[in-house]
């Protein structure tokens, strides 16, 4: 056996022993089974292992009623098991994913629950904005919790919390965390990236960093204010020429001169 088809054949074996729900050996007679199709009613016939199947009369991709799926929400097998996912899976797993980093930035930071804090603000308003604006919700939520992850290592090591210093230092935490939670690769590099400037906006920017940017600053703004208020002029005149988005600039009005 050569060495390419061994290790086809552990990989086969392996899927095997880890989803045996997925192997034709354990189906019974209800192996094979019909379901109708939501949007013309006609007959689709499923076998046990499909994800989905598209319907012969109109085209309506439906997923597999009869099976639960839910694995493939984590497992980073499920592609090579399943195949190609649906969008609907591959939905489920981009919000575990976010759940998941809120999480790692939580246990990260530890007892810093000033941060803590800052991070979710910051992630609940960019939420907001991204509503409102063609971006990545999921690249946005989740460099909202990882923005200032580089503050601990800037201190530790240059005793600062610099921008200069966090941009330098952010990145290389966040791609450790989202790695180890199976992050995708293009994912990764962008939300790093953003990280790695997240201040300092270039001349030509994306949404998603656009979206970031200004969460941030309206989360900054909050905490400015509740520590040394501005008056309204003042904050109205950081509105008009600071922020990136509409959206943003909507919602830092409405966030920070609501009585």
């Amino acid at each position: 056996m050569t060495k390419q088809m061994w290790c086809c054949w552990a990989v086969t074996k392996e899927l095997a022993m880890q989803c045996p729900g997925q192997d034709s050996r354990y189906w019974d007679a209800n192996a094979v089974f019909e379901a109708i199709c939501p949007k013309c009613g006609n007959s689709v016939e499923f076998f046990k292992d499909d994800v989905s199947r598209k319907c012969s009369t109109c085209g309506t991709r439906m997923l597999n009623p009869n099976n639960d799926f839910g694995c493939a929400s984590y497992c980073p097998y499920a592609a090579q098991c399943l195949g190609s996912l649906p969008p609907e899976l591959l939905a489920k797993k981009q919000e575990l994913l976010k759940e998941q980093v809120a999480v790692e930035m939580k246990r990260y930071f530890g007892d810093d629950f000033r941060r803590i804090g800052h991070a979710s603000r910051v992630a609940r308003h960019a939420l907001d904005i991204a509503a409102k604006e063609e971006c990545n919700p999921a690249v946005v939520e989740i460099t909202a919790y990882l923005h200032d992850i580089g503050i601990r290592e800037s201190e530790r090591k240059y005793n600062s919390s610099s921008p200069k210093y966090q941009h330098v230092e952010g990145p290389p935490v966040a791609r450790e965390i989202l790695t180890g939670l199976g992050a995708p690769q293009p994912l990764i590099d962008e939300v790093c990236d953003i990280i790695g400037h997240h201040h300092v906006p270039r001349p030509e920017e994306t949404m998603n960093f656009k979206v970031l940017y200004d969460a941030d600053l309206i989360t900054n703004l909050e905490e400015k204010q509740k520590d040394v208020p501005s008056p309204p002029d003042h904050l109205q005149k950081i509105i008009d020429r600071s922020f990136l988005t509409k959206a943003g600039a909507a919602l830092a009005a409405k966030t920070l001169f609501r009585s």
